[in-house]
Parts: C-alpha cells; structure tokens; sequence
C-alpha cells in the first residue's frame, strides 16, 4: 500500500553512550612516581592499589536510557504498549536523540496517554523536530482528542510543508484516527483535486482511502479527475475497479482495456482484466487474455482455476507441460499448483514430488501434506498415510481448522479401509477440539452404522439433525440406517420422502428409498427404483442392493450379473461378500 502503517512494532534499537567520572588524580599521581629516586622502602603494610580506589558511578534503571530503550523494545514485543509507552517517556527525558523523543509520541498517542503526548512533543520540539513530522504527530494527537480544528489546522500545515512525504504521512494520519467519520470530512476538505500533488499515487491513494471511509462518491470524484489527469494505466485500472463496483462491468472493461493498452506486459493488469472476464462469464476470453504475455505465479493459478471450471482436461495437461518449464521462482511458488495438476492427470508419484518441494511458509504447506497422506494411501501405502497424518496432528495442534482437518481426513481413511473402531476414535477426537461440527458428527454417525452400532449412529444424525433441521444428508443417513437395521420404517421414510423432494435425481437418495421399499415388501417398486438408480452411477452399494432384490424376485440371473459388475468394480466389498452368503447359505 502506498501508506505505511505510523507505529511500529520493531523499531531499531537507539544507541547510547554512558559518560563515567574520570579521575585524573590517578594519572596526576603516576607521573609523579615517576619522577622519584629508587629507594628502599620500609616494611610496612601493602598501599592498596590506585585503581582499587576507583569509584564508578551506575545509574540506577530509572537514570539509565539504554535501560529504558530496552524494556520498552521488550514490552513491544510482548504489543503492552502502555509499558512501552511508560518506558519511553522516562527515556526520552534522559536522551538527546530526537528519534527517542519523536517514538515517545507515537507510543503516548496510541495509549491515549494525552499528557505524556504532548511531554514527548514538547521534548521533541526541543531537539530539532522537522517542521512536516512534528504537524504530523500534532495531527495525530488532536484527531486523538477529537479536536477536528486543531488536526486540520495541522493538517494544512503538514501538506503546504512541502515535503515529499506530505501526502503519505497525511494518509496515515487518517488511516489510524480513531473517529473514522471525522478523519473522512478531513479528507474531503482537504485532499481535493486542487490541492493534490503532481503524484498519481497520492491521487489513487485518497481514492481508495474515501472508498474505506465508505465516502463513494469521493472516491469516485478523485478516481476520475485522476484518470482525466494523468492518463496513466493505474489511474485507469483504479477508475474500472470503480466502475466495476457500481455495476457498470462494460464501462469497467472499456477502462481496463485502456489500461492494457498503456501497459501491456502488466500482470496485474491482466489478472484484473481476466477477472472481470470471468465474473461476466466469459471464462474463454479469460484464458486466451491470461495465455498471452509474460507469466506468474498467480496467472498460471488463474489458468489452471479457469480450465478446471471448464473441465478442459486438455487445457489442464497443457498448462501442466508449459508451467513445468517456467523459470525456477516460478515453479518453486507453483509446487503446489503443480502438484494438483499431475494430481487431476492421474500422475501419483509425480505429485507427491511436487508436494513435497512445497516450502514449509508456503500457506499451502499444510493442504500439500493432507494431499499427500491421500495419495499414499490410494497407492497403498496405508502405514505411511495414516503417519503423515500423525506428524500433521502433533505439527497443528495449536491451529484447530488445521487440526480438525487432520483428524478427519485420518478418520475417512480408516472408513475407506472398513476399520470402524478407528474411524470412530479419529472422528471422536475432532469432536473434542470442534464439538457439534456437522461434517465431523455426519462422519461418526456413518462409522457407527458401518460398524453395527445403530444406536450410536442414530444418535448422532439425530443430534446433526437438531443443529442442521432438515438437512438433506443427514436427513437420508438417518432414514438409510433405520431401514437397513428394520426399525422405524415410519420414520425412515418420513425421512428419506423429505431427502427425494430435495434431491429427485440423488442416486445415493433413489438407492435409500428402493433399500426402504425392499425391507416394507414392495420388491417391484424397489428394483424399478434400484434399478434407475444403478444405471445412473455404477455404485456398488446400489448394485449389492439391486442384485439381492432381482434374486428375492426369482430373478437369479440378472442378479447375478449384476454382482458380477460389482465384482469387477470392487472386488473387495464387503456387502457383496456378505450379501452372497446370506443367498447362497
């Protein structure tokens, strides 16, 4: 931002020096000796040594100003800026440095510390305070008391000054007054076109800060008359983003283009551009405009975001080659983007690659290690996954998004792999850290039914139920599990009615209902169900469910055939297995 912020919090250290009595009598007294014969001395008790009798005289920590610098940095960095404030008063009073003088300001104003405000000042005043800073700080204080005349008057003072830095030290002025309304009528006042500079930064740099104060109209205004001025590509980029707000999207494209026209290999420019282009819908558009010209990081991100929306597999694989061979900073800030790309193409092993060059302040780190605990054991590596997930549990335990999703993702592949006990207990813990999450009670109610445990899993989708009423998913687990344990089928299917009038076209819902209709003895309306069902995804659990009801129908044929796809789809399930060993006793 074209402002900085006024207080910081890790200032450099101001050095001191400590002045300590000289005793010259010492070096008076050794050139005397000097000048004296050799002779034998009597024998009498050692004379304590010259240096023995230096006194050195130590301010104590209220007189020492290194002392209070120090605990003051140490109060900043623990943010008490009420201690820090305290310490820099007693240090500024005690220094000569106007830097010590001009901080003891800053912090007293922060801390709403009046009389210790104007000390500072007063001090600083006194060792040379540059004319701009000191109306600066003098705005600050009077916006700080509510005084409007005394901070515009000071104002006025810091802007005719001048100096360079005028208009920025008058933005941050404003940015920390504590009564935004008074700091916007300021602004307004006195940040017009007339008084300006011949800067088209300090321009946009009042735009936006009318737009925070919510003055539109304002920011508008001065977005124009910046625009008209200075014909520059960020005026017109800031006048479109103006635009765009107002809803005029082909006023703002029109300025956008001017823009790109002023400044063509501008990437930020383009991803704007392209951004509108997307928010229109014109996702094509978007990426051939992002195709074309120097790319980053973040226009590589934007592709890619722009063909997945598409489902442009091509695009992606593309993309993937071309972004492969860009310059190492940017592969090194695109691991993860890298990753997610041979990720969609089925490349495994190259994804885990690309994960694991993602940099641990990356803000993907940890999404990069979830991604990886899932490939791992989609490669059946199910030991390494689950310990990946552990680290991820121990690393986040301070982060409790983080931790939670950690847990989760732990518990679903225990799901995954039908250990129940584990899923429950992985599902149990997220609980604790993020009692009544609806993902998470949804999940452990699924584990219990998985499991066996009705009443478990009954109570848990009737508890997500009291926190989400009428939710579709739940409302067609709880209508699911009571069908399949033959209790309550009243209740399941006022449940899993109201999931079908949601949802008409769900085949996990349309298998729910024929499982329902099976266990009520309507077989006919069961296979029919089922049957749409299955030829609308191949889901085994739907096909184990249709194919027992074509054999309860006398229908042993297409039962089996129907087993057999599942078989081939899942040569491992469960339900298949135990399904057959019921019919074939």
């Amino acid at each position: 931002m074209w402002m900085e912020s006024s207080v910081r919090s890790g200032a450099s250290k101001f050095k001191q020096l400590r002045h300590f009595t000289a005793v010259t009598a010492l070096a008076l007294g050794l050139a005397a000796c000097a000048g004296t014969p050799l002779r034998s001395a009597p024998k009498a008790a050692a004379t304590p040594q010259p240096l023995a009798r230096l006194t050195v005289v130590t301010p104590d920590a209220d007189h020492d100003v290194l002392a209070q610098l120090l605990a003051g940095e140490m109060a900043l960095t623990r943010t008490d800026l009420k201690a820090a404030s305290g310490h820099y008063d007693k240090a500024m009073a005690l220094s000569n440095d106007p830097q010590v003088a001009e901080r003891a300001a800053g912090l007293a104003i922060a801390v709403h510390d009046g009389a210790a405000a104007q000390r500072a000042l007063d001090r600083w005043q006194a060792l040379g305070a540059k004319p701009a800073a000191m109306a600066q700080v003098r705005a600050q204080l009077a916006l700080d008391r509510g005084d409007t005349a005394e901070a515009r008057r000071q104002l006025e003072l810091l802007i005719g000054s001048g100096d360079k830095d005028a208009w920025r030290q008058f933005g941050r002025v404003l940015v920390g007054a504590r009564d935004q309304a008074q700091a916007a009528r300021l602004l307004e006042a006195l940040a017009t076109p007339a008084r300006l500079p011949g800067d088209a930064h300090a321009w946009l740099a009042m735009s936006e800060l009318g737009d925070q104060f919510g003055r539109h109209a304002y920011a508008v205004q001065i977005a124009d008359a910046a625009m008209q001025r200075f014909r520059s590509a960020e005026t017109y980029a800031w006048a479109a983003q103006m635009k765009f707000k107002d809803g005029d999207h082909d006023g703002a494209r029109a300025l956008l283009q001017k823009a790109l026209a002023k400044d063509p290999q501008n990437a930020q420019l383009r991803l704007a551009y392209a951004g509108m282009l997307s928010q229109a819908g014109d996702y094509a558009g978007a990426s051939k405009l992002l195709a074309h010209g120097p790319q980053n990081a973040d226009i590589y991100a934007m592709r890619a975001g722009l063909a997945a929306h598409d489902r442009n597999d091509k695009a992606l694989a593309s993309l993937y080659q071309e972004l492969q061979k860009a310059p190492p900073e940017v592969r090194e800030s695109s691991a993860y983007l890298l990753g997610q790309l041979a990720e969609m193409q089925h490349r495994e092993a190259e994804a885990l690659a690309w994960y694991d060059q993602v940099g641990d302040t990356d803000e993907h780190a940890f999404d990069a290690d979830l991604r990886s605990a899932m490939i791992l054991h989609t490669q059946g590596k199910r030991a390494d996954a689950h310990e990946l997930l552990g680290q991820l549990q121990l690393a986040y335990l301070d982060q409790p998004a983080q931790l939670r999703q950690a847990w989760q993702a732990d518990a679903e592949l225990y799901l995954r792999e039908q250990n129940y006990a584990k899923a429950e207990a992985a599902f149990s813990r997220a609980l604790q850290v993020v009692p009544d999450d609806p993902g998470l009670l949804y999940g452990r109610g699924l584990a219990y039914a998985e499991a066996g445990q009705i009443d478990q899993a009954v109570q848990d989708f009737q508890h997500l139920l009291k926190i989400k009423p009428g939710d579709v998913d739940a409302s067609n687990a709880l209508g699911y599990t009571l069908a399949d344990a033959n209790r309550d089928l009243a209740e399941a299917e006022r449940l899993i009615r109201a999931a079908r009038s949601a949802k008409p076209d769900d085949p996990a819902i349309a298998d729910s209902w024929g499982w329902l209709q099976y266990r009520m003895g309507n077989l006919d309306q069961a296979a029919q169900t089922l049957r749409r069902a299955w030829l609308a995804r191949k889901d085994a659990d739907v096909g184990v469910h249709l194919g027992e009801v074509l054999w309860k129908q006398g229908h042993q044929q297409d039962a089996q055939q129907v087993f057999d796809e599942v078989r081939k789809l899942d040569p491992h399930n469960v339900a298949l297995q135990e399904t057959l060993k019921r019919l074939h006793p």
